[in-house]
């Protein structure tokens, strides 16, 4: 028996906690539990050695090592992805916020409702609502100088800017209006302006084709099937850096819309912003008691739920992917456990002869394998919240070789501890489990 074993013994058969149960010993006085704490403080005790000792063999010590770095490294990586998903989705709601309402009401039925409905009157007359518009927006067709689009046109009130932040995300030498006596102006999204080839202001008038919503085409003069309207240029354009606006809306005054899509006296969206220091959730809730059956009312993210879905989705096939690579990486904790049996086969046979059972052998090595699992779930969280610090601070990852490329420069970052918690979660789940079976099985063969 060589030198380091006979230390290993004897400092196990002195160090070891006197309540070791011994094989046939019917006069113990513990109780279940106390049985069960004082197996656990044992084996505890034990991993604990085995994980922070020196081995005889010096390569389970770079395995072990190893096998912490990989857990840390997988978890570090699902910190950081998850984090990057969770920055596209905050800048994208945040790009949302300039154009879309705190609360939008719509009919379940249909396409329009009268604006004078009772329910929606009182619906803009709570008193946490602080500004309350109607809109009518539907498919047109926009043609300039010979160059067409299908266009969303959005006909708003007056007060539309005091609804959304239209007004800082506007571009060029006007200024945002609706209309001034008879004449009617419209504001195109950037991109939209940009394949009509009208700038930020044009000179001539944007003619607007609508179907006609009454009678019967004439097939021998087509045109009369259309509702034909004129915009002139408000002198700015807006840019939500969303395609989904960027490319197809055309805002534009109520009285406009109603009278392209003959819709007279009719709005297809009640849309509200509450008043500073209201709780959106209780309004919301309020506003469905008012509507009944009749309306649906959405937030912001509910207005948007194609989007974010589809975000939702890719950042849970991210974090599918990542645990996969995780998974990988605690099979090394198995092979690192696996040689640490093999090299500890004495110290077992000692632990036997002194009344340790198989439990309390297999749990010797699950805990070694669980605290492997631990410090690098421990690790790797760590690392990656500061990666993600620097990023957030930094901006050490760019997007681009040069300034102006892209609507941010750098990768953005958002920690949603939630997420953090998921991830120390799954690693700890992951880890136990990948080791639970292997062990059992290992340390069950040694004789």
């Amino acid at each position: 028996m060589s030198q380091d074993t006979i230390e290993e013994k004897a400092t196990l058969e002195t160090s070891a906690p006197s309540h070791l149960p011994l094989k046939g010993d019917k006069k113990n006085d513990f109780g279940g539990d106390e049985m069960h704490r004082g197996h656990s403080a044992f084996s505890f005790f034990v991993a604990r050695r085995y994980l922070f000792s020196k081995k005889k063999t010096h390569a389970i010590n770079v395995i072990s090592l190893i096998s912490v770095i990989g857990v840390a490294v997988a978890t570090m990586a699902l910190v950081i992805v998850l984090s990057v998903f969770n920055g596209f989705q905050d800048l994208v709601a945040s790009f949302f916020t300039n154009f879309d309402p705190q609360l939008k009401v719509m009919p379940i039925k249909g396409k329009t409702v009268p604006s004078d409905d009772p329910v929606l009157t009182k619906i803009s007359q709570l008193p946490e609502v602080g500004v309350a518009t109607g809109t009518l927006q539907d498919i047109a067709l926009a043609v300039y100088n010979g160059k067409q689009a299908v266009v969303t046109v959005k006909g708003v009130d007056d007060n539309f800017a005091e609804l959304t932040h239209i007004t800082e995300i506007l571009y060029g030498e006007g200024q945002f209006s609706l209309h001034a006596a008879n004449l009617q102006y419209g504001t195109p999204g950037i991109r939209l302006a940009e394949s009509l080839g009208t700038g930020t202001q044009w000179r001539d008038y944007l003619k607007v084709f609508a179907p006609q919503r009454e009678g019967q085409l004439d097939m021998t003069s087509p045109e009369s099937g259309f509702v034909v309207d004129s915009l002139l240029s408000s002198g700015v354009v807006f840019a939500v850096n969303q395609s989904k606006y960027d490319k197809d809306y055309l805002i534009t005054s109520l009285g406009f819309a109603q009278n392209l899509f003959s819709k007279q006296g009719f709005i297809s969206a009640l849309e509200l912003r509450l008043k500073p220091g209201a709780d959106i959730d209780a309004v919301k809730d309020e506003i469905h008691n008012i509507a009944g059956d009749k309306y649906k009312v959405l937030d912001r993210f509910e207005q948007q739920a194609d989007t974010f879905k589809i975000m939702n989705i890719e950042k849970f096939m991210a974090y599918i992917f990542l645990t996969f690579i995780l998974i990988v990486a605690c099979f090394n904790i198995v092979g690192s456990l696996s040689m640490l049996i093999i090299d500890k086969k004495r110290d077992v046979i000692t632990l036997r002869n002194l009344g340790a059972t198989d439990r309390q052998v297999t749990s010797i090595f699950l805990f070694e394998g669980r605290m492997i699992s631990l410090l690098g779930a421990v690790l790797g969280i760590a690392l990656g919240l500061l990666l993600c610090f620097l990023q957030q601070q930094f901006g050490f990852v760019r997007m681009g070789n040069a300034d102006g490329n892209f609507i941010i420069n750098a990768y953005p970052v958002s920690v949603h501890y939630i997420d953090v918690l998921l991830i120390f979660i799954t690693v700890i789940v992951v880890g136990w489990l990948a080791v639970w079976y292997p062990v059992k099985i290992f340390a069950k063969n040694i004789t």
